[in-house]
């Protein structure tokens, strides 16, 4: 019997470490974010319009964001347009792997990066860049998809904008 507790016991242990490494992991990757965007911002998502590029290569998208707040830059702009690869234009659809999704009326916290040659936002770090806003059931709160608080990423990002 005493055997079945230590095993429970290692094995509560051993997930909690994990759970650790994740979380610190996670504040790593929310450094790493917050030091690389030009801007970061939380908003709504508008609109989308995709078209070819100019040699009808690539479907690019253009999100319209509808700013809630900037966390970090600010362009005094209500809105901002994000382009990324992927989309639809008439019966063509391209889907890119690691690219950001976006979806109409969604809320998000993003993190972009200023294009050099046309001026235009990216997400910084591709679909890590992205992260979508939901509210809790019970509490009304704003959370992400794995619910973690709104609120406090937005502390993490000032607290990591603050050190650099």
């Amino acid at each position: 019997m005493k055997l079945k507790y230590l095993i429970v016991l290692i094995t509560m242990l051993t997930m909690g470490g994990y759970q650790f490494n994740a979380f610190s992991q996670t504040i790593s990757e929310l450094e790493y974010l917050s030091e690389g965007a030009d801007l970061i911002l939380t908003g709504k998502v508008t609109q989308q319009i995709s078209e070819w590029n100019e040699d009808r290569t690539r479907i690019y998208t253009n999100a319209t964001i509808q700013v809630e707040e900037y966390l970090k830059g600010n362009t005094n702009e209500g809105f901002i347009v994000v382009t990324y690869l992927g989309g639809e234009v008439g019966d063509v659809g391209e889907l890119y792997t690691h690219m950001p999704k976006f979806e109409d009326d969604e809320e998000i916290l993003v993190f972009l990066k200023r294009s050099q040659s046309t001026s235009t936002y990216k997400v910084f770090n591709g679909e890590e860049g992205k992260i979508s806003i939901v509210y809790d059931k019970n509490t009304g709160e704003q959370v992400t998809n794995s619910n973690v608080r709104i609120n406090s990423l937005k502390e993490q990002i000032r607290n990591s904008i603050k050190k650099q």
